[in-house]
């Protein structure tokens, strides 16, 4: 299995989540966004910058991405590709997307999409917070606990 980051807004609080995992379990690592980021050192990190663009990354990510590959991401669209090439996805909150919720998701996502462009103002997602975090690394960590 690899690791796909999405790094494009990667939340600082989950670096060092993902890095004790990376090196606790050797897990190959591709963190692919459009401008530098940095989860941290690691011989099993790669590093991939692509072209600015809204897509970019995401598309990267599906074009390298295998069965049973993880993807972090916290781009609903984005899943549900990774989720329809038969590969596992999670958000940076710790929410799994899986076949069985993944189009609730992106038809909620589509249906704020829609308000906001009407006009309407809607409130954003919740800052992210320490317990976010550690929901996340639970999450993570189960994970990985079920598929070594």
């Amino acid at each position: 299995m690899i690791l796909y980051i999405d790094g494009d807004a990667f939340p600082n609080l989950l670096k060092p989540i993902v890095l004790r995992a990376i090196e606790r379990l050797e897990l190959k690592t591709i963190v692919i966004a459009n401008k530098k980021i940095n989860i941290g050192n690691s011989n099993h990190i790669t590093y991939m910058i692509v072209d600015a663009g809204a897509d970019e990354a995401d598309n990267k990510i599906v074009e390298l991405l295998n069965i049973d590959d993880l993807v972090i991401t916290a781009d609903i669209p984005l899943a549900d590709r990774v989720i329809s090439k038969k590969a596992h996805a999670i958000d940076h909150r710790g929410a799994m997307y899986t076949e069985d919720n993944i189009k609730q998701y992106l038809a909620y996502r589509n249906l704020m999409q829609e308000i906001r462009d009407s006009g309407e103002m809607t409130k954003g997602p919740a800052a992210f917070s320490s317990k976010d975090s550690q929901q996340f690394a639970n999450s993570l960590n189960k994970f990985l606990q079920n598929i070594k």
